[in-house]
């Protein structure tokens, strides 16, 4: 499906930071396309040129935020480092994404019930596939016997559900460096699993 009519362009990618920056905010529930035009200046009627609703808009920035972090994953997954230094680099990039993209990423964790089912159904196959990096590199670990935790999907699930709540407090008094928290969730991942 096309998510915009005039494709990717500067005034689409704005509208998107805009949402992004009020669903955060207020959530998707509390934003309404006027809204996100008084940001910006412009009428709500200047935004369906782009998004003809808040719930396309919705799905634009869950497309964006999940391709985001699954590319990020693969970018940095290395089948030929050893499994606890592979874990440790995807679970650190995870962490740090996270972090990074902290508005975006607390949208697309905490807002997908304004989807419909057609596009809640798109975001999950694309979580499935991030949550089966970690996934592959845990059995494979357990296989290996470098990893010893007795239920990898449970441990798979746990080093997930650390990751994507970055989103929900990044930044806080002790932690404002997106890679030094990388680097501490990547350790902490490798010692869960042995």
């Amino acid at each position: 499906m096309t998510v915009t009519r005039a494709g990717d362009s500067a005034a689409a990618e704005r509208i998107r930071q805009a949402a992004i920056a009020s669903f955060a905010e207020v959530g998707y529930g509390g934003t309404s396309t006027r809204q996100i035009a008084k940001r910006l200046n412009m009428s709500a009627a200047a935004m369906y040129p782009h998004y003809r609703s808040k719930e396309e808009l919705l799905y634009a920035i869950a497309l964006q935020g999940h391709r985001g972090v699954l590319a990020a994953l693969r970018a940095v997954d290395d089948d030929s480092l050893p499994d606890d230094e592979r874990l440790r680099a995807v679970v650190r990039e995870f962490a740090q994404w996270q972090a990074e993209h902290h508005q975006l990423a607390k949208v697309v964790q905490y807002e997908l019930h304004g989807l419909t089912r057609e596009h809640y159904r798109e975001i999950t196959a694309i979580r499935r596939d991030t949550s089966e990096i970690l996934g592959a590199i845990v059995r494979r670990g357990v296989a290996s016997g470098k990893f010893t935790v007795d239920a990898p999907d449970d441990a798979v699930l746990a080093l997930s559900s650390l990751c994507v709540d970055v989103c929900r407090w990044f930044p806080s008094r002790t932690h404002r460096d997106p890679e030094t928290l990388g680097r501490t969730y990547g350790d902490l991942a490798v010692r869960m699993v042995r």
